[in-house]
């Protein structure tokens, strides 16, 4: 089937560009040259993708986004944005435009954005017969990564199925632990874009001086140490999505590179003369809330505007009570298979009652710590009330009663000391299993094992 693909626009250069680079693309094109045509030609022909000016000569592109999104859900609409106008950009995005593209027009972009569009029509049409829709075994099955069946979690699996339709940026707010990566990764595997490259990064984890090198790359010799060509993150993700994990750590100089990485859809690696054009979708996610740092001068506020197109506001465990038993019951088959036991442990209705009632400030994180812990210390194959060690997670976790520092002990030797004692009880408590200690620390082993041997514990 030859898709057909609506262009609107009021200068006639731009009009005949898009039609010819559209045709070498084997789409057949339809041109308008304002919002009248435009209407005409939606109500006489099935379109698989439309494109449309922000100034026409009767009227303002976003108009048509709204009829659109509204008459023709199914159809993919993307705007032709002036240069430097991102508020118009980001006002497309809320109202439900599926992308934007800037003038002058890169012909490259283009390309990318109008093959996206279409492999999301595709597959809509694909629904019909059971693939890749709100209610097909697809898009079912993949979510049941995310476990639960209360009010809150339905509402937050349909908000990520319809978020998936679109290519507006996302920004993914909750607590510690309530699975905002597993959420970004479903938007992403559910959308158009599931073929190419998911690259998470943990915007805290980077040290400030090598995050411009991460981020956007370098080139050989632009600085001491730079023996080879390297790609960023944003060459790693090209096609795909980037997610900007705690997003609120970035200094406030690699916001401003950042900004312009996201606008301009290019990066420009150290050392480089040009810039290099990047198709990504941007996801971000942060525990903390972005507006009071905004408001503080911490992060800016046009980066927050650009980042914050939609929200998806992820519920912490007190506000789903009613999964911790599914949940709990998922985790401890996965922890069987992960430590190799021969069965999974059944769980006594009192310690159940035990895991709905505890207060959880790491949220999921937390509870499968408590499974790991319960499952190291459970006898018989069975989790009592005592084996889920909860005054202890209280006590240890959430208000460590640690010894008080010393005024001669400096601020490095005193962590130094609770890393250390940490170490030693995860090993106590997993009966010297060092992957299973790792495990409880939440750690990998790699980094378990390193941090045994900067300790020197045998």
């Amino acid at each position: 089937m030859q898709h057909h693909v609506l262009v609107i626009d009021d200068e006639p250069d731009i009009r005949e560009l898009l039609d010819l680079t559209l045709n070498r693309m084997g789409l057949k094109v339809t041109t308008a040259e304002d919002l009248a045509t435009a209407r005409r030609a939606l109500a006489g022909d099935q379109f698989s993708f439309c494109l449309t000016d922000m100034r026409l000569p009767d009227g303002n592109g976003l108009e048509l986004v709204r009829e659109i999104v509204e008459r023709h859900p199914q159809l993919p609409v993307a705007v032709i944005t002036a240069h430097g106008k991102v508020e118009d950009a980001v006002l497309a995005l809320k109202i439900g435009a599926f992308d934007f593209v800037s003038k002058p027009v890169d012909l490259s972009i283009l390309r990318k954005l109008v093959n996206t569009a279409l492999k999301l029509r595709v597959e809509e049409s694909e629904s019909r017969t059971d693939k890749h829709t709100e209610d097909s075994p697809f898009a079912e099955d993949a979510l049941e990564q995310m476990i639960g069946r209360s009010a809150a979690m339905r509402k937050c699996k349909a908000m990520i199925r319809k978020l998936a339709r679109s290519q507006a940026p996302v920004m993914i707010s909750g607590e510690s632990g309530s699975g905002k990566e597993l959420a970004a990764r479903l938007i992403h595997d559910l959308g158009p874009r599931s073929d190419y490259p998911f690259v998470p990064v943990n915007c805290g984890a980077i040290p400030t001086e090598l995050m411009e090198s991460e981020f956007f790359g370098h080139r050989k010799g632009s600085f001491t140490g730079a023996a080879a060509d390297k790609e960023g993150l944003f060459q790693a993700a090209d096609g795909g999505t980037l997610l900007l994990d705690e997003v609120a750590d970035l200094p406030l100089h690699m916001q401003v590179k950042l900004l312009r990485a996201i606008q301009e859809k290019a990066v420009l690696p150290i050392g480089a003369r040009r810039e290099v054009p990047v198709d990504v979708r941007i996801l971000s996610a942060s525990h903390q809330t972005l507006k009071p740092l905004v408001e503080a001068g911490k992060f800016r506020n046009d980066l927050f505007f650009r980042l914050n197109v939609i929200e998806l506001p992820m519920p912490g465990l007190r506000e789903r009570r009613e999964d911790i038993e599914e949940l709990a019951q998922r985790f401890l088959r996965e922890i069987t298979e992960q430590w190799d036991e021969a069965e999974t442990p059944e769980i006594t209705p009192e310690a159940m009652q035990a895991l709905r009632d505890h207060h959880y400030t790491g949220n999921v994180r937390e509870l499968i710590n408590i499974l790991q812990r319960a499952v190291t210390m459970c006898e018989n194959n069975t989790i009592r009330y005592e084996d889920l060690m909860l005054e202890q997670v209280s006590v240890h976790e959430h208000e460590p009663a640690l010894n008080e520092r010393t005024h001669e002990q400096s601020l490095d030797t005193y962590i130094e000391d609770i890393e250390k004692k940490m170490l030693e009880d995860a090993l106590l408590k997993a009966r010297y299993n060092k992957t299973k200690a790792a495990e409880l620390l939440g750690i990998s082993f790699r980094s378990f094992r390193y941090k045994l041997k900067k300790f020197d514990i045998d």
